[in-house]
């Protein structure tokens, strides 16, 4: 079976997970409408900025209709913003601020923890379900705090966890599309495949 994954595309880096998912041989939807949702094995939200990104979801109308897609077992997966968007709380230097989100995954993402864009860098990361070190590229990354024993730890750095799943719910504080490696976006396919 061939998968067909969707990709948020209002804001941030859509065409890198696009161009990635079409090299790996699956048909892609770029989401902009709640219709754009309909026959997709799984979802990408991808990195931007998370407070841009959820104004235009609830503009466009796709906050409930994304929250129902999660509620059937469709696999989610957000990168950086995505992965805020995705989270139940979200802080910045350790205290919680007003920002809606989707509010799928008992996790607290605390915004900009690495820093602002020109702290950028890259670290090899030890990945479960992985056999070799996973280049990470980390821009105004988010760390991801679990509040919940559901939520499984895949990646931690020094300063804590980057790559969180949730039973259908994956949260990646690092950005796969902008490297040549294309096996997380493999894993996410596969169970994308097979919860269909």
């Amino acid at each position: 079976m061939k998968a067909r994954i969707g990709v948020l595309a209002l804001q941030g880096g859509v065409s890198e997970h696009v161009d990635m998912l079409n090299s790996l041989g699956c048909t892609t939807v770029e989401v902009r409408l709640p219709e754009h949702l309909a026959d997709i094995n799984g979802l990408v939200i991808p990195g931007g900025e998370s407070t841009a990104l959820i104004k235009l979801l609830l503009r466009w109308n796709l906050v409930s209709p994304i929250r129902e897609l999660a509620g059937t077992g469709i696999p989610i997966w957000g990168t950086c913003a995505g992965s805020i968007l995705l989270s139940d709380e979200i802080s910045e230097k350790d205290h919680i601020i007003d920002q809606p989100s989707l509010e799928l995954v008992p996790v607290r993402a605390e915004r900009n923890s690495f820093g602002r864009q020109v702290a950028s860098f890259q670290e090899d990361l030890v990945i479960k379900g992985l056999d070799q070190p996973f280049p990470g590229v980390f821009i105004r990354a988010p760390l991801l705090y679990p509040l919940s024993n559901r939520v499984e730890v895949l990646c931690t750095v020094e300063e804590g966890a980057v790559f969180l799943k949730c039973e259908n719910i994956w949260l990646s504080s690092f950005h796969p599309e902008l490297t040549d490696d294309t096996r997380i976006h493999r894993m996410f396919i596969e169970e994308a495949v097979i919860g269909s």
